[in-house]
């Protein structure tokens, strides 16, 4: 009898020694998981949604872009003109849009009054509008554009005219300025290619 029970005895504590064992080893591996199991573990991050002023900044960005995508582009010799009724330089008047002349105020011969363009010459550039026609005769010979004293003399070298009439440059004119139009506008006038004046 006291035989079997220290058989038992022994077969039962050796069987607690493997469970003990077993759990100690089962927590070791759980304390130090492998790098696979670690990445398994990992909690996942979800990408934070974007807040609602980023997704206005984003729209903006995108209407933006939409309108800074040139409807037309090409080159052409352009001059400079200054009409504010002074007569000064062959001035012929307030310009035919009925804005005031002003800095960023462009003259084409058959663009729609009010259209949006862009000017760059020796890597600067000026956003402005058609607000007059011309020039004239000169639109015949290849010269589509006038461009205010301001942003002529801003092309030619960076600096200011030596007054609104005068660009105070010996140039008067500057050969393959880059054009490109932004946005068409709503007054008179042909969409499309220039066409010379009158014509």
């Amino acid at each position: 009898m006291t035989k079997r029970a220290l058989t038992l005895s022994l077969t039962g504590a050796l069987a607690l020694a493997a469970v003990t064992t077993g759990v100690v080893a089962n927590a070791d591996e759980s304390a130090a998981p492998t790098a696979a199991n670690a990445a398994a573990l990992a909690p996942k991050k979800v990408p934070a949604s974007p807040t609602p002023d980023k997704k206005a900044d984003e729209a903006k960005k995108e209407r933006e872009e939409k309108k800074a995508k040139a409807l037309w582009t090409g080159t052409t010799t352009a001059t400079y003109f200054w009409d504010d009724g002074s007569g000064i330089n062959g001035d012929t008047g307030a310009p035919a849009s009925g804005k005031p002349m002003q800095k960023g105020m462009f003259a084409s011969p058959s663009w729609p009054l009010m259209t949006k363009v862009k000017v760059t010459y020796n890597g600067r550039s000026v956003t402005g509008f058609v607000g007059d026609r011309g020039p004239g005769e000169p639109s015949h010979r290849g010269i589509m554009l006038d461009l205010d004293t301001y942003t002529f003399r801003y092309l030619y070298d960076g600096k200011k005219p030596a007054d609104r009439y005068n660009a105070g440059v010996p140039a008067g004119h500057l050969k393959n300025v880059k054009v490109e139009v932004l946005e068409w506008g709503k007054g008179a006038g042909t969409r499309g290619p220039w066409k010379p004046f009158g014509s």
